[in-house]
């Protein structure tokens, strides 16, 4: 299998920690899966939690700036 094709293959990051065999995504038949947005709630809710701390960050430094 060539390396592109890998990162096409989506991975359970749940069942995939500590593993050292990489746990395919069941996608669907997962109940972790957002069919509507096609991807893992575990990577959305990671996803909205950076961009939570992003603008936590940008708004101390503007405090911060301007105090």
């Amino acid at each position: 299998m060539a390396p592109q094709d890998e990162k096409t293959i989506p991975l359970c990051p749940l069942m995939s920690v500590g593993s050292q065999v990489e746990i395919v995504c069941m996608q669907e038949s997962c109940a972790w899966y957002l069919k509507n947005y096609k991807i893992c709630s575990v990577y959305m809710m990671a996803h909205n939690s950076m961009l939570d701390v992003q603008a936590k960050q940008a708004k101390a430094r503007q405090s911060h700036n301007n105090g």
